[in-house]
């Protein structure tokens, strides 16, 4: 097996002043990667440059401001990347505005749409959504002319995209979700393969409140996101295209096999399309294979 090591890989992580993205981060950093961690608070940007000097790697971590939701801003952080250390290997879309933007105690007073903000529904929408597809529009044409990249996109999971009170966090994951698939389908064959990465469960970060589940061991820990980011962002993952990956249950020494990895977006629902059944018959069939 060729080892996980993406020593010299150029990296990009978006979000990474807080959270998973923090992780990420440091994780890639002490593997040997060199990470430009992006982000649009600058203050969780400095902690993270002093996580990574504690750790033994803060030449390899450049802090670089950017609202996602702006093209110019976007297109500016690859090319940051790109004149800090001379290419772009590896994008990781994980900046992201959760539930607790929309309403902060939204666990014991779930969110109901039609008492959604507007506007802080549009700007989810636009963090969430636009931002992740504006850097890989950037990023994209120089891996391809490289015949190298990586796009990691993190979602949620498939409960959290549909369950009730949610809105609209879940349903901007299932866009990114559907995107991934996507975007992996136009870059086939290419080189730069385009995957999925979620914690498997609520992570213990900024977007669960601490008044709001205080026994933070019930989530699931951010430093679990830093062996499949780092895996992926190694010649290990050369190939691997259009999956999606479960952090809590990832195995180093077997990391395409379920459940750690799986087809990413709803491939069941595709295939039955496909095959011209429809919709009910689809539901069924997904049921059964349930039990």
């Amino acid at each position: 097996m060729t080892s996980h090591d993406p020593s010299g890989k150029i990296c990009l992580v978006t979000g990474a002043g807080t959270g998973l993205a923090r992780a990420m981060t440091l994780g890639l950093a002490r593997a040997g990667a060199h990470v430009l961690a992006c982000d649009i608070d600058e203050q969780g940007l400095a902690g993270t440059l002093d996580l990574a000097k504690a750790a033994g790697a803060p030449g390899r971590v450049v802090a670089h401001r950017v609202d996602v939701s702006d093209m110019a801003q976007c297109d500016a952080a690859v090319a940051r990347a790109e004149s800090e250390f001379g290419q772009l290997d590896v994008l990781v879309n994980c900046a992201g505005l959760g539930p607790v933007y929309m309403r902060r105690d939204f666990v014991a007073n779930p969110l109901r749409f039609w008492d959604a903000d507007p506007a802080r529904w549009q700007r989810m929408l636009e963090v969430n959504i636009r931002g992740p597809f504006l850097l890989a529009r950037a990023a994209a044409p120089k891996m391809l002319a490289r015949k190298w990249g990586r796009v990691v996109n993190i979602t949620t999971s498939f409960s959290t995209m549909i369950r009730g009170g949610n809105m609209p966090y879940g349903q901007t994951k299932a866009s990114l979700e559907a995107a991934t698939a996507s975007w992996a389908g136009d870059m086939e064959n290419t080189g730069v393969t385009c995957n999925v990465l979620i914690p498997g469960g609520a992570a213990d970060t900024t977007m669960i409140p601490l008044e709001v589940m205080p026994d933070r061991g019930k989530l699931v820990p951010a430093g679990a996101m830093a062996a499949p980011v780092v895996f992926l962002a190694s010649p290990a993952s050369d190939g691997v295209n259009g999956k999606r990956f479960v952090a809590q249950y990832f195995k180093p020494d077997a990391p395409l096999s379920a459940p750690g990895c799986m087809p990413v977006a709803w491939p069941d629902l595709a295939q039955a399309a496909s095959r011209g059944l429809g919709e009910e018959d689809s539901n069924k069939k997904a049921a059964e294979a349930r039990g």
